[in-house]
Parts: structure tokens; sequence; C-alpha cells
């Protein structure tokens, strides 16, 4: 059995508080640091999670040796100078989504990471739940056939950050957060289906953008809002799949049909979970005791189950060397380009091609 895995946590607003909170779940992980420019917030940071040290400087914190990984907390455009940073110092890297603030930024994170033989993943929470689990084992299994079509669709009524009631004004500001829907909650999604999906390569991108609901106008001046509320994309992958996506922080509609991946032999709803087939020539829908089998599968596999608990737990569990790292950055990677692809698409006024994204990607990291 390794020795805990001793992290610094960079970056201890809501989402850092949140990540502190799911380690202490852990038995083998260790908050040995915490960091953040607000020295106030760090140290309630550290006093509430009984952490030891307190950093408002995360180049001192990388510093500490015995740090073997850093989890990066902080806005969108820091994601990649701090991430970079700390894997030069030596420190494997668990990062918030998205991976980063532009596509090129991204890809510069996953290099980095390759080149340095640091590992790198992407706080990814839907690819861990028992439905993507279940789904997983039913492709996997060949209960879904050939793979051809995708569906990302989330809502919310009136949830944008901040003008909405909840939140920071720094989600919807471009210079920041780099993105919208598209990057706040749409990544959860996409990158789930992009898992499910496998070994796919993103082809073409056409989508849209919007952002048409009044708000309060003191606080839509406060926020200096100026960025997208719905993203709307049909993606081409390779081999022949398409992949449509609807993700709303505002909209004008009561639920959403959720997520859903479809095979020439079956399809799967993944809320609530479902199976859809046809057997001896009559349609079926069918239902799973999703419950009962994660109870037994912890039963008979503790160690494993344990290490697909929660990302927090997987990335303690490859960082000991438990098991292989799922491939989030990846996944991460192929998200932004398609984020990235919808927003061209919404410039360009027509379709785009994954290398065109490519080539017009630019970095929006931030000066650390």
């Amino acid at each position: 059995m390794s020795d805990k895995v001793r992290i610094g946590v960079i970056g201890t607003g809501q989402i850092g508080n949140s990540h502190l909170k799911k380690y202490q779940a852990i038995e083998d992980a260790s908050i040995v640091a915490v960091c953040d420019i607000n020295e106030d917030a760090a140290r309630q940071a550290a006093a509430r999670w009984d952490v030891p040290q307190v950093f408002t400087d995360f180049r001192k914190l990388l510093e500490v040796e015995d740090i073997v990984a850093v989890d990066v907390c902080l806005h969108n455009n820091l994601h990649a100078p701090v991430s970079i940073a700390a894997m030069e110092a030596g420190k494997h890297v668990y990062c918030e989504k998205p991976l980063a603030g532009s596509y090129v930024d991204a890809k510069r994170m996953l290099e980095k990471s390759r080149e340095l033989d640091r590992m790198l993943s992407m706080q990814s929470g839907r690819l861990f739940s028992a439905e993507t689990q279940a789904a997983r084992r039913l492709i996997e299994d060949g209960w879904l056939g050939d793979i051809y079509y995708a569906k990302s669709s989330h809502y919310r009524r009136r949830g944008r950050p901040y003008v909405d009631g909840y939140g920071t004004s720094t989600f919807v500001k471009k210079e920041v957060a780099a993105g919208g829907a598209l990057f706040d909650m749409g990544v959860y999604s996409i990158s789930q289906l992009l898992y499910l999906m496998g070994q796919t390569q993103i082809t073409t991108v056409s989508g849209a953008t919007h952002q048409e609901l009044p708000m309060y106008e003191e606080r839509q001046a406060e926020s200096g809002y100026n960025v997208e509320e719905l993203g709307i994309g049909l993606v081409r992958l390779d081999p022949g799949i398409t992949f449509f996506i609807e993700e709303a922080w505002a909209i004008h509609l009561s639920g959403t049909d959720g997520s859903k991946i479809v095979g020439s032999k079956g399809g799967i709803s993944l809320t609530p979970f479902q199976f859809h087939t046809t057997i001896s020539d009559m349609e079926m829908d069918g239902t799973f005791d999703l419950g009962g089998a994660q109870t037994r599968w912890g039963r008979v596999y503790p160690r494993e189950a344990d290490a697909y608990r929660s990302p927090q737990h997987h990335w303690v569990a490859a960082l000991q060397g438990r098991v292989e790292l799922a491939p989030t950055a990846e996944i991460g990677l192929k998200t932004m380009l398609i984020s990235e692809g919808i927003y061209l698409s919404q410039e360009r006024g027509r379709e785009v091609s994954a290398a065109e994204v490519e080539e017009h990607s630019q970095s929006t990291a931030l000066k650390v």
C-alpha cells in the first residue's frame, strides 16, 4: 500500500473549498498546503479543513518538495499558466474544468504533461457517475452495436451566474472565464458523451450561440456580462457519428430530455437511466438497479470500486499507481475544440473544420 498522497490546492474560492471537502473523504489523500492571493480566504480554508501550510504565491507552494500533486481551482484563463508551471516544478496536476480558456492553451497543457511525463487530469464528475459506469459496461459488452448518434441537452430556466443571483461575476466575463454556458455546464455532458464514444476524431462543427433573455440592469452592468447563455452545436465525428449539443444557462423551456447515446443495436438515455432495444421483434425500454450493482461491485472489488467513486478518488488512486488514469485531459481537449468550433461557426456563419478551429485558436491565458 502506498503512503498517503500529499497534495496542494491552489485557489480557495467556492470550487477550491468544494474540492477540499471531497478530499476529506479520501483516506489516502493528505492536503498539506493551500494557496490563494486572498490571504484571509486561504487562512479560512486552511482552518476549516485543517491544512498546515498557507501561501499567497502559488510558486512558493510549488517549492514544497514533498507535495506530489496540485489541484488547480482557479478561473479558466489561469488554468494553463499555473498548471504548466506546476508540471515544470515536478508536480502532477488535477485541474478544474474546463481544461483551459482556449483550445491552444489546453493543447499546451497536454503537450507539457507528455513532455515532462506528468499526470494531467481534468475534473469531470459525470465520468464517474453510476450512469456513466453502467453505460460504459453496456457499450463494452456490445449491447449498443455501432454507435452513430449522441445528444447532449441540458437547460437551466434562469441559472446564469451572478446576474440571476448566485456565484460571482467572474463566471460571465470572457476576459476571465473565456466562455459561458458551454464552458461552465456544457463541458460536463459533452465530456461524458465523448468518453462513452471512445476513440473518435472531430471532423466538423456547426453551431450558434445566443444571449437573449433580459437581466437585472444593475447586475448586468456590474458583471460586464459578455458570454453566451445558450450554445448549440452539430458535430461530426469519425467514424460516422453525429453529435448534437444544446446547453443553456437560461431558456424559456420547461425541462430537458438530457443526454442520449444510440447505436445500431440499442440506445441509452442517461437521465433517468434507461436502455432501449428491440427483442424478438418487440421494442423494449429497460431499467437497471444501479444502486444495487454499485453496492455489489464495491463489496466484491472494493479497491477498484473506490478508485471510481469520484474524480478525486480516481485521481488519488492513479497517483498511487493503483489504476490507469482516465483520459480526462484528452477528453477535455476535444471538448475545447467543440466549444471553440461552435464559437467560430457562429462568427463565420457556416460549418467549420477541426483544422480551422485549431488554426484559429488563440491563447487566452493570463500572465501569472
